[in-house]
């Protein structure tokens, strides 16, 4: 299913003007290359509708491409056709206050927050070091936060909370509210798995990283 979805949007984005969905999507288009040049995570992949082809322009790029497959490609495809020309609002909404909230009430799509607690639980610094390393910046949230970019106009914002002799260790997501404007519910939460994983990247490569079904 995910491969027939992933086709169908190769078709759509093929028969865009180019003009149009960079202006948009906020990301360069190369008339030479007939290729999309797309931030994601702070790496830049390369996507040529003609080809069907996405390639990473980094190693790290490649490893979003590849160790992340499942959640990325075709989450930057949907965004390449949906996003509109819309800057981000500011507010910041949990998953479950999305239109679409339901949808994260399920097992298979609980977000492995609790694994990111417990990553960095003791280490903030190691958190806000990760987030930098896929293009993030520092929130004034928790005891650390980031702000990442997956895409130019749908920021994700994750928080840490560090264990003290109270509580343990707890991390939280929140996407801008306009994050609906963008993408489709299925596609909004395989960004914050793509998100999540980004920053728990050594455990996910560990395990394959290949996903539940949707």
């Amino acid at each position: 299913m995910v491969e027939q979805g992933i086709e169908q949007a190769w078709e759509q984005l093929a028969s865009r003007d180019p003009r149009d969905v960079s202006v948009r999507a906020a990301v360069e288009y190369s008339e030479r290359e007939s290729c999309y040049r797309v931030p994601v995570l702070g790496h830049v992949v390369r996507v040529d509708p003609k080809a069907h082809t996405l390639a990473g322009s980094s190693p790290e790029a490649e490893s979003l491409l590849n160790k992340l497959a499942y959640f990325s490609r075709l989450s930057v495809l949907h965004y390449l056709l949906g996003a509109q020309r819309l800057e981000p609002s500011g507010r910041l909404l949990k998953p479950e206050e999305l239109k679409s909230g339901q949808f994260y009430a399920r097992g298979s799509h609980k977000l492995p927050l609790d694994q990111l607690a417990t990553r960095y639980s003791e280490d903030a610094e190691a958190f806000l070091a990760q987030g930098r390393h896929f293009g993030g910046e520092a929130r004034d949230y928790g005891d650390a936060a980031v702000e990442l970019r997956p895409f130019p106009r749908v920021p994700v914002t994750l928080i840490l909370w560090q264990a003290d002799e109270e509580f343990p260790a707890a991390s939280s997501l929140l996407f801008d509210e306009t994050c609906e404007l963008h993408l489709p519910p299925d596609i909004v939460w395989s960004v914050a798995m793509m998100c999540t994983l980004a920053m728990l990247r050594g455990q996910a490569e560990n395990r394959g990283a290949g996903g539940p079904p949707v």
